[in-house]
């Protein structure tokens, strides 16, 4: 294993299960009447690494599924991190 995957592994595990946890958090905030938690917070934590977390905790949690810059933000965050590491992969091996 690399140091670059020693790193990284560990870094998008966490913030995929923050990432996962605040939608959790913000859903039961909501409920309960309380002060929120920032959606630039909830972005954020996708845009660094969590977004397949933040995905699955919108879905389980049914949180923000009606927003729409979250029902679009979402996956296209996720689907440019996948595109991102897949090029840094095909760079990798063909480099």
């Amino acid at each position: 294993m690399s140091a670059l995957q020693t790193i990284l592994l560990p870094w998008l595990l966490a913030w995929t299960l923050l990432a996962f946890a605040l939608m959790g958090i913000d859903k039961a905030l909501a409920r309960a009447g309380r002060r929120r938690v920032p959606e630039k917070t909830l972005f954020l934590s996708a845009i660094a690494g969590g977004s397949a977390g933040a995905l699955l905790g919108m879905f389980l949690f049914r949180h923000k599924t009606l927003h729409r810059s979250f029902c679009l933000g979402m996956p296209a965050i996720l689907l440019a991190q996948l595109l991102l590491a897949g090029g840094l992969y095909l760079w990798r091996l063909f480099a």
